[in-house]
């Protein structure tokens, strides 16, 4: 039997209601207005302030502290009443705190000042005031499918307007109610009757393919905990990542709107996305509390909001809740595996979490000393819970950093041993998690030169987590070293997709496509990733490298001067600027770079591949073939041989030798 359709037209009354509740009277009748004052409109019922017709964002409690203002223009509310009416008494929040918070945030979305307030006024030692003018807007008609999806969560508290002593206010609203009021109510007796539920009755199907989670809100004063909301973040984006139907947004692109006041529209235009997750965290003592909201890219809708409150230990849990109620909103089908995955709630210690959040927080960095601090943050996890998979996952991933040349704090083969033993142990605590798989993968793959077992853990850990932006980043190099570069480009553009404002994933889509010699293409890539961010040392490096392999070597120099100054002289930089002016005749110039490298040799790096290609480029095939012998005795990573710095060398029987000792085809 279908539901009864809902004769409305232009109405201005609701039935305001939670979804999975019969329909009755003692509900009771609530009005839908909207707040006109100067060039905004606040629309309670749909949660949302606007300016010039555009979205603002503003938060949960902000948003009713203004909701709460606007029923009351002229008048001075009490930090009482609004304690009374929005800080309950079993609300854990330090409400000094949280108030006080809040009218800056309604000041910052209206761009209002404390000083001279044009709509929020203080009123010392009582309240605060709204001092503009406040009209009640006509409501836009309402559908039978906005009656079944219930009023906006995060603005049904505001719905029941509080009119009293406002009878001019009132006599508008009644007015244009009165003659509506009899068919509603028979409405209501009908579905009271009939026993409808709100919640059987389906809303539009929503095509939503692609989601962002925008940094979570701290709703502490205390900066220092910026890293718990991130970790929050994090977790949620992991967490939807395991979906393989969605597109969900990796971390490193989120993370360039924390405190953003772009529109979200413009937000998911700039991501390519659907919709939009944002929400705020509340952490006080040993109570924490996650609000989430979905929200339609197109229409810049709301389509579900839900707060969640518990006990820290419980952390992790209510992060679950809110990604299979975001699963369940957007109507995504699940393979077995993603619902055993959103179904599985893993118990950890609380100081152990918060240790390995730090850790996360640190590692994100992306710095030498970041790296350290990690290290000691994911061991500290480890200590208080020794079966803790993530924290061995993190580990793994801070090791196989340190030992990187860009770090050079450990030597590869002092620090990829120990990440594999840190993925490995990761793996036999939890063999679901794809992070840990993909940490396993990149051991195998550039120190072990095991390269079938690392193909086989990366495409176990893409399964599990197809999600994650890094692991299609490091497979692309993965296949790269077979000369598969359709292939791999077409995973390194995967991860652009889910990364699309990670300078490095971006970059490295350049260098792939001068090693599958689409020079031009690399070129415009390069020059998108330098749009980004001009700083970025790595984007000219690449792009020189397309200059040089169409013989533009003035270029190629220019751009890897700017690389030089850019990264503090990067070894890799200066060998390839070493390279550029040997191919422009400038020898000289080329020996001096050669000269530097080798004396800044050290215990940790002898730089034996850049000093190799220096060699190459000037023509010293043996002095270039022993400067390989050391890096392949170091250990290096064996896609540097990929580099057009070596192409000289290929034909060399000591090049493919050494290729052939490596495992790489020849």
């Amino acid at each position: 039997m279908s539901p009864p359709r809902i004769p409305v037209n232009s109405a201005q009354v609701v039935h305001s209601i939670s979804l999975g509740t019969h329909l009755s009277m003692e509900e009771g009748i609530h009005l839908r207005v909207r707040f006109r004052f100067g060039v905004f409109e606040l629309d309670p019922r749909a949660g949302e302030l606007r300016k010039h017709g555009l979205r603002v964002r503003l938060q949960e409690q902000p948003f009713q502290v203004l909701a709460m203002l606007l029923e009351h223009p002229g008048e001075v509310l009490t930090r009482e009443e609004l304690q009374k009416k929005l800080w309950p008494a079993d609300t854990f929040v330090d409400f000094d705190h949280g108030l006080n918070k809040a009218i800056n945030k309604i000041r910052e979305a209206l761009s209002d000042s404390a000083d001279s307030p044009r709509f929020v006024e203080t009123v010392a030692r009582r309240g605060y005031r709204f001092l503009a003018e406040v009209k009640v807007a006509d409501s836009a008609p309402v559908r039978s499918q906005d009656l079944a999806t219930g009023p906006h969560p995060v603005a049904e508290a505001r719905d029941r307007l509080d009119l009293a002593g406002k009878p001019a206010m009132l006599k508008h609203l009644l007015s244009s109610f009165a003659w509506k009021a009899p068919a509603l109510v028979l409405l209501l007796l009908v579905a009271s009757l009939a026993g409808w539920k709100l919640h059987s009755w389906k809303r539009p199907s929503l095509v939503i393919r692609s989601l962002a989670v925008l940094p979570l809100e701290s709703l502490s004063s205390d900066a220092s905990q910026d890293y718990f909301a991130d970790g929050m973040t994090d977790e949620l984006i992991s967490d939807l990542g395991q979906i393989s139907a969605l597109r969900v947004i990796s971390r490193t692109s989120v993370m360039a709107y924390k405190r953003a006041r772009k529109p979200l529209p413009q937000i998911a235009r700039e991501l390519n996305v659907d919709a939009v997750v944002e929400g705020t965290v509340l952490r006080s003592g040993d109570q924490v509390r996650i609000t989430a909201q979905l929200i339609e890219a197109s229409t810049d809708k709301h389509l579900w909001s839900q707060s969640y409150q518990g006990e820290l230990r419980d952390t992790l849990a209510l992060q679950n809740q809110v990604a299979r109620a975001i699963a369940d909103q957007i109507r995504i089908n699940l393979n077995p595996q993603e619902q055993a995955a959103l179904k599985n709630v893993k118990v950890v210690n609380p100081q152990a979490y918060e240790s390995f959040l730090k850790g996360r927080y640190f590692w994100n960095k992306r710095t030498a000393d970041g790296l350290k601090v990690a290290l000691a943050y994911f061991n500290q996890a480890i200590d208080e819970d020794p079966k803790y998979a993530q924290a061995y996952s993190g580990l793994a991933d801070t090791y196989s950093l340190l030992g990187d040349w860009q770090y050079a704090v450990m030597t590869p083969k002092e620090a990829l041993p120990k990440a594999k033993a840190a993925a490995t142990k990761a793996l036999e605590l939890d063999s679901a998690l794809g992070e840990a798989h993909n940490s396993l993968a990149f051991c195998l793959d550039g120190f072990d030169w095991d390269f079938d077992s690392a193909g086989k853990e990366f495409r176990r850990g893409i399964e599990l987590n197809p999600g994650y932006a890094t692991a299609h980043h490091w497979y692309a190099w993965h296949l790269s070293l077979w000369g598969q570069y359709d292939d791999a480009i077409a995973e390194m553009r995967k991860a652009e997709s889910l990364d699309p404002l990670s300078l490095i994933i971006n970059a490295d889509l350049a260098e792939l496509l001068v090693l599958a010699h689409s020079y031009e293409e690399s070129i415009r890539q390069s020059r998108k990733t330098i749009e980004m961010d001009p700083n970025f040392a790595l984007a000219h490096n690449q792009l020189a490298q397309a200059y040089l392999q169409k013989h533009m070597n003035d270029e190629a120099v220019a751009e890897l001067q700017e690389a030089a100054q850019l990264s503090g002289e990067s070894p890799t930089v200066m060998a390839n600027l070493g390279r550029a002016y040997a191919a422009s005749g400038k020898r000289s110039e080329a020996i001096k770079l050669l000269s530097a490298l080798k004396k800044r040799s050290n215990s940790i790096y002898s730089h034996g591949s850049e000093i190799a290609v220096i060699y190459a480029a000037l023509g010293d095939t043996d002095q270039a073939m022993n400067w390989l012998e050391k890096g392949f005795e170091e250990r290096f990573n064996p896609g540097v041989l990929l580099r057009p710095g070596f192409d000289p060398l290929r034909s060399d029987p000591r090049f493919q030798d050494l290729l052939r000792r490596i495992g790489l085809p020849r």
